[in-house]
């Protein structure tokens, strides 16, 4: 194997990834393990790698406990422009946690209201997040930089 010149041709050469499991607390280790293989196998980052786990634990865990009647969700990692995009999906109840308001993390912890760190995490770690809804489905879009 010939080593990559930056990470424009790494994501040349990174497949996308795709799946779906039932919005439950227990597909989301299985999501997390499967992600780690397909990292390795797209020789993404190790640091690059941590983030889009983190990433994407926060959010399917937050779909597998709180959105009720959810029977899916879904992950797409899509190589574009030098980033990883991100597209995670599911069928609960309209809800877009991007519209909770950032938390005081400066407050002292007494003080700070239960929730909300890891949606704080994701916008922190992830460019460009959004949400939308659509045939009856949450989106929530977001991209992770691949440094060059």
């Amino acid at each position: 194997m010939f080593p990559r010149e930056s990470s424009e041709a790494c994501l040349l050469e990174t497949p996308p990834f795709h799946l779906r499991l039932p919005a439950k607390l227990e597909s989301v280790s299985e999501l997390l393990d499967a992600l780690e293989a397909y990292a390795e196998e797209a020789g993404i980052a190790p640091g690059i790698a941590a983030r889009l786990a983190l990433v994407a634990e926060e959010v399917a865990a937050n779909v597998a406990m709180h959105a009720e009647g959810a029977s899916f969700f879904e992950l797409r990692v899509t190589p574009e422009g030098g980033r990883l995009g991100l597209c995670i999906e599911d069928d609960g109840p309209e809800y877009d946690p991007l519209a909770r308001a950032a938390p005081d993390v400066g407050a002292a912890l007494e003080d700070r209201e239960v929730g909300g760190l890891g949606v704080h995490l994701v916008r922190e770690l992830t460019e460009d997040a959004r949400y939308d809804r659509a045939d009856g489905l949450n989106r929530l879009s977001c991209a992770l930089p691949m440094p060059g």
